[in-house]
């Protein structure tokens, strides 16, 4: 390996150390408390050379953020299959969420640092109007799925016509965050416990169901 390339190599690791880092205090301290000086620390390094590889908190954060999403696309695909109905295909999101929430801490990125960048899924804002710099294509991936399997309930007769898909859209992903954000705040050993998962559940369970035709049988929208 030449002179070049181990340098080129040296600093990808060092890289991947920095996220780490990061990722870790995020975890530790919560997102919010989570600054430059902290990270360089932890990483080891001066906060100048924490700059050259990236130039600013929200430029880190998008990255962990974006890395952690590709990581749920990646485990919820064997979830998804052509030729499933739309609330089949909400169980297997479900189901996914479930097993990535309870096997990783991917969700916990996901939520906790694009909440922080973005405030989503914010009532008052749109999807359209976030900035460029901090966009990431693996969040708005999931994003749009979500939203594909809404008007796929819809087109099916299980879910009203008249539902808002993108108001639906963020209101189930807002439930999802809503109990990440509990899970952090609850004592360790205790986030992942099975009182914790039913009660995710029922919750998911009403939400849906709000959204369903009133000729719709419960049952056809149970989620387990």
């Amino acid at each position: 390996m030449g002179i070049s390339e181990r340098r080129e190599r040296e600093k990808s690791d060092r890289r991947s150390a920095i996220l780490n880092c990061a990722k870790e205090l995020i975890l530790e301290l919560g997102v919010e408390r989570v600054g430059m000086e902290d990270i360089a620390r932890k990483a080891e390094l001066s906060k100048a050379t924490l700059y050259l590889y990236f130039s600013g908190k929200e430029v880190l954060f998008n990255e962990i953020c974006e890395e952690a999403a590709k990581a749920f696309l990646m485990r919820f695909s064997p979830y998804w299959e052509s030729g499933l109905t739309g609330i089949s295909a909400l169980k297997r999101f479900w189901n996914g969420y479930i097993e990535l929430f309870g096997d990783s801490n991917e969700m916990v990125l996901i939520f906790h640092v694009y909440n922080y960048l973005k405030s989503w899924p914010c009532m008052s804002t749109t999807l359209n109007n976030i900035d460029e710099p901090y966009k990431s294509p693996f969040v708005d991936t999931i994003f749009d799925m979500m939203k594909t399997i809404i008007e796929q309930c819809k087109a099916e007769g299980v879910f009203d016509p008249n539902l808002d898909s993108t108001l639906a859209m963020r209101l189930v992903l807002s439930q999802f965050s809503f109990f990440v954000g509990n899970a952090a705040n609850i004592p360790e050993g205790t986030d992942k416990s099975q009182a914790f998962f039913d009660e995710m559940k029922n919750a998911f369970q009403i939400l849906i169901r709000g959204f369903a035709c009133e000729s719709v049988e419960h049952s056809q929208l149970d989620i387990m």
